[in-house]
């Protein structure tokens, strides 16, 4: 099955590794077969690693981009997943860390990205719940707004 990507003027994307720039027009292209490919907005540098769900999400995300070397990345992702469980509380978050987990056992690195841009999301709206009322309960708390996430709180 084709993979149909749109980029925007100067949006870069990776592509096994390859790093490509889009010019200066929108552009859209059908990729034939399987490759590694992410978009601008999907890549991670590591000075991005700053909270819990983005130390799993990374290790993830050299697995994908250099799949030759997932075993090197295995034990990072491994701790840090086991790090991230240990502080949730959520089962359903926990049980979508129990799927990334898994995602990653079968090489499936492409699906364990999108799992965990997920709970990246819920991390994102829970930490700024709790900065925004000091406890994390009241009209700001993560249950009201933990839609958004693709995740129940």
């Amino acid at each position: 099955m084709a993979l149909k990507i749109s980029l925007k003027p100067g949006e870069r994307f990776v592509v096994n590794g390859a790093v490509i720039t889009n010019g200066d027009r929108r552009s859209t292209f059908i990729i034939q077969n399987k490759v590694s490919i992410l978009r601008e907005r999907d890549i991670m540098t590591a000075e991005e690693v700053t909270t819990p769900a983005r130390r799993v999400y990374f290790p993830i995300m050299l697995s994908y981009l250099e799949p030759a070397k997932a075993s090197d990345y295995a034990g990072e992702f491994m701790l840090r997943m086991s790090e991230l469980m240990g502080a949730l509380m959520n089962p359903q978050v926990k049980h979508a860390c129990a799927q990334i987990s898994i995602d990653m056992m079968n090489r499936d690195y492409y699906r364990a990205l999108a799992g965990c841009r997920k709970i990246i999301d819920y991390e994102h709206i829970a930490l700024n719940s709790l900065n925004n009322t000091g406890d994390g309960h009241g009209p700001g708390s993560v249950p009201a707004r933990a839609e958004n996430s693709g995740i129940a709180a």
